[in-house]
């Protein structure tokens, strides 16, 4: 495809490393120096200027471009950038935006705005936070095939039962795949005799019952469901779709916001939240308030640094796990390192949303690995694919090595892939792939 990108900041930045490979790719920026960057680290075409502009934009391949990505750190312009494509090309337009009105005004009309695909930061990720609520160790949940299949990826400490144990040990669940290890940087796709060790992120495929009890054997005595105590440090946007979202999967969260015009808003459109008016960094109103008894505590402030800060009190105090929202991209790895389970990043959730759409070709589903390690894809099989009418060990020996295939439903049902087990046409299968194999194991499915 030929894409345009306009904005290079963090989130423009990733979705051009993502693409350039396989894409014709053109970004465009106001920033000429940062423009040039882009083409030196990517060798992607570049054009520097205001996106909204026409002139810019025709400069920039837009009456040619098969889509046009608006990633600015502005709604409106990003908004803006798609009308204007809309109104001199053909091309698909995603539109990158923070606020809800425009994407409820969006989802009420067909292409509003000239926009395709509406791409919100905050409810993305909002959603991250809450797939991984429920499973206790897990730093990251993806649903597949209508929800019948799920994959995750799960932190593995001294204390967990499987740590030490071979897969073939460990793998004592009906539905759910050992699909990859991630070692000191490295994806290991493990056999039967594959020892786990602490400090493993394992990568499993299964479905949604087998997900949970995997995560409910890593921590046996820790709360699941909804019966979880779940504390949001934050009114801000993300938090009230945390606390919103939590709510209708029938938790009961508490939300802790300082302002008081804005605890007062929430309090009135979160009935299902118990909000608290206080300073999240006053330790003696977290004791009193007994944070500490909490499953798990979101920090959802404004500030990186207070973020962090209320997630080791929130630690100190003794909550289970502690999830960072972070804006700054250089601080995941040390908030990680000081022991905070789940730290996101919304520009980098964002931007794996967009290198999805971008990514699937023949793939109706695409979830990324710790961002550019791997990719677990869903794909409907046709008659033609490799896979169709073979049992698994035959077609997989087809397949390049870092290749795992994690599920099949059929008909909607849940069928456990083993080797003698055949794949029809019409099935929906999800594959655990190597980043070194995405290409030609897309070229044979």
């Amino acid at each position: 495809m030929r894409v345009l990108i306009v904005g290079a900041g963090q989130v423009g930045e990733s979705i051009a490393s993502d693409l350039a490979a396989s894409h014709d790719v053109t970004v465009v920026d106001q920033r000429e120096d940062r423009a040039e960057e882009l083409a030196f680290a990517y060798d992607v075409l570049t054009v520097a200027g205001d996106g909204t502009e026409t002139s810019v934009l025709e400069e920039a391949g837009i009456t040619e471009a098969d889509m046009v990505i608006a990633s600015t750190d502005d709604d409106e312009t990003n908004i803006v950038v798609c009308s204007t494509a809309a109104a001199l090309g053909e091309a698909f337009t995603i539109a990158r935006i923070k606020q809800n009105k425009y994407l409820h005004t969006w989802e009420r009309s067909e292409r509003a705005f000239g926009v395709d695909y509406m791409v919100c930061t905050n409810l993305l990720t909002a959603q991250s936070i809450v797939r991984v609520v429920g499973l206790p160790a897990a730093v990251d949940v993806d649903p597949f095939a209508g929800g019948r299949v799920q994959m995750a990826e799960f932190e593995i400490s001294d204390q967990c039962p499987v740590v030490d144990q071979t897969i073939a040990e460990a793998d004592r669940y009906d539905s759910l795949t050992f699909a990859a290890l991630l070692r000191n940087g490295d994806v290991i796709v493990p056999d039967g005799s594959t020892v786990i060790e602490a400090g493993d992120r394992v990568v499993v495929i299964g479905s949604p019952q087998s997900v949970h009890n995997f995560a409910d054997s890593l921590a046996p005595n820790h709360s699941t469901g909804s019966d979880e105590e779940v504390a949001i440090i934050g009114g801000s946007e993300i938090g009230y779709h945390v606390a919103r979202l939590l709510g209708d999967r029938g938790f009961r969260p508490r939300l802790i916001e300082q302002d008081p015009d804005r605890a007062r808003e929430l309090a009135e459109e979160l009935p299902k939240s118990t909000v608290l008016e206080s300073d999240a960094t006053d330790i003696e109103f977290l004791e009193r308030e007994h944070i500490g008894d909490a499953d798990i505590v979101v920090a959802a402030l404004e500030s990186d640094e207070k973020n962090l800060l209320v997630s080791l009190l929130a630690q100190r105090l003794g909550a289970d796990r502690t999830v960072a929202i972070i804006d700054t991209p250089s601080y995941v790895e040390l908030f990680e390192t000081v022991g905070i389970d789940v730290a996101i990043n919304p520009r980098v959730v964002v931007a794996e949303e967009i290198t999805r759409l971008t990514q699937s070709g023949k793939a109706e589903n695409v979830a990324l690995i710790e961002t550019d390690k791997a990719e677990v894809i869903e794909i409907e099989v046709n008659a033609d694919s490799i896979l169709a009418d073979r049992p698994i060990r035959e077609s997989t020996a087809d397949l390049p090595a870092g290749v795992v295939i994690g599920a099949i439903t059929r008909k909607r049902e849940f069928v456990r892939p083993r080797g003698d087990t055949e794949i029809r046409p019409g099935d929906h299968v999800v594959l655990f792939v190597d980043a070194e194999a995405i290409e030609k194991t897309t070229a044979k499915l």
